[in-house]
């Protein structure tokens, strides 16, 4: 038998779900204690009993799913055993939203024009980290007011909204990168350390947690807060939800759904059912 190492078998993912899919084959090969591909319907029921016996949390066991599933249906080409996969039920937890206040404040602190612009991509376009990171300069319409955001999760391809001050952010930054000379031709929008590479979300990161105890912000922020805020703002907004699903990238619209349970403006413009009913009381009241 060859023994495949699971590094080859998971081929096209964005860089970090690809070591996140690769780790989670490797846990399944090792269960297996043989190579990955050899695996039967029985062996995946096994393998996620054993994890759930092993008391590995929900998110970790969707992971997994997601991980497996790309790996028997794009790779080996076997739709069958995906299908097999469960994904484990969970109630899921309101996400973190920041005041529009806030994001200003958090802006303002960012460490320089560079995560200025990367932090108002975030919020501005409601973008992934991820999608924020792996932007082109080309990626930016300007004719079109668009941002072009290639392969997003689920490897789709989608249009997100480009608003004149987030232009005028990333163009502030595209002269900046060029006086610094690390802004290359048809390159990536927010270069790393090298310049042929993109940003690290990593980085990303550290400069949000840094921008946020520079403001006083005391919530949990991560990047992916100020996506969350994009789409709570927009439906307090009374934008259509559905419109808002598209500009996420959303497949399903229960999980856009989501943020109307965070939108405190629209929560508080609702009338509640027990106020009709007092003023009636109060009219049959007058009337006696």
């Amino acid at each position: 038998m060859v023994v495949v190492e699971p590094d080859s078998l998971i081929v096209g993912a964005q860089s970090d779900t690809q070591r996140d899919y690769i780790r989670f084959v490797r846990s399944f090969a090792a269960f297996l204690g043989q190579a990955p591909d050899t695996a039967t319907a029985g062996d995946i029921r096994r393998f996620q009993v054993h994890q759930r016996e092993s008391g590995v949390q929900p998110p970790t066991i969707n992971c997994s799913v997601s991980a497996l599933r790309f790996f028997f249906t794009v790779t080996l080409d076997r739709p069958d055993l995906s299908r097999r996969l469960v994904l484990a039920r969970y109630p899921r937890k309101l996400p973190a939203v920041l005041s529009v206040e806030e994001v200003g404040q958090l802006l303002e602190s960012a460490p320089g024009i560079k995560y200025k612009a990367i932090l108002g991509a975030a919020y501005g376009a409601g973008l992934r980290v991820s999608e924020v990171a792996t932007l082109k300069v080309d990626d930016i319409d300007s004719t079109r007011m668009l941002i072009r955001v290639e392969r997003g999760k689920g490897r789709k391809d989608r249009n997100a909204m480009l608003s004149p001050q987030l232009l005028t952010l990333l163009r502030l930054w595209w002269k900046e990168g060029k006086r610094r000379g690390v802004m290359l031709p048809h390159g990536w929008l927010f270069p790393g350390r090298s310049h042929g590479d993109p940003i690290s979300t990593r980085q990303i990161n550290r400069a949000i947690h840094e921008a946020a105890e520079a403001a006083g912000i005391r919530k949990r922020v991560s990047p992916h807060t100020l996506r969350h805020s994009f789409a709570t703002h927009l439906l307090e907004q009374d934008v259509d939800i559905r419109v808002i699903q598209v500009l996420l990238g959303h497949s399903k619209l229960d999980t856009t759904a989501l943020y109307a349970r965070v939108a405190t403006k629209t929560i508080h413009s609702v009338t509640s059912p027990l106020e009709h009913l007092a003023a009636l009381m109060q009219g049959e009241e007058h009337s006696d």
